[in-house]
């Protein structure tokens, strides 16, 4: 009988989870969009991690077993990262980190590549609606992407009811 986990467990992460949080990024951003230029060396990924999202984030994990598979850094109305390793995406994995930022957050933004079709209909499967297009002169890839934007809506308020 396998007594592998099915479903990850989600965690808050700390400066000792920088490395592999950084890792998960690496991994899953070069096997889906292989394209990207490689920008930064992983220990420079690391100290932006641990460095700028850390101090600035929330960063949640999801392990499954003794694995990070997936993680998601945000605030400020803004995700930062959202990655799952591709081994482990179609698994409600990614899912669970966004209802995360969703539940804590009344609005929120998020930047990603125009050609990485897969995080775009999984973002508009939650609710997200393209507000901007680019052609990528103003992040460091040179790569065209798309602002996205989610926000709650408001609760429905019960107004006077008429006697029935």
């Amino acid at each position: 009988m396998d007594d592998a986990p099915t479903e990850a467990e989600i965690v808050t992460l700390d400066a000792g989870h920088m490395q592999a949080a950084a890792k998960i990024r690496r991994v899953a951003l070069w096997q889906r969009l292989p394209w990207l230029p490689d920008l930064h060396t992983p220990e420079e990924e690391e100290q932006y991690w641990r460095m700028h999202l850390l101090p600035n984030c929330t960063i949640l994990g999801a392990a499954m077993g003794n694995q990070l598979v997936g993680v998601i850094a945000y605030g400020g109305d803004w995700i930062e990262q959202l990655y799952v390793l591709p081994d482990f995406q179609g698994l409600g994995i990614g899912a669970r980190l966004l209802g995360y930022a969703m539940e804590e957050m009344d609005e929120i933004r998020l930047w990603t590549f125009q050609r990485n079709i897969g995080a775009r209909a999984f973002y508009e499967r939650h609710g997200f609606a393209a507000e901007e297009e680019t052609d990528g002169a103003d992040n460091e890839e040179k790569e065209p992407d798309v602002l996205y934007h989610w926000r709650r809506l408001p609760e429905p308020t019960l107004g006077p009811q008429a006697p029935g």
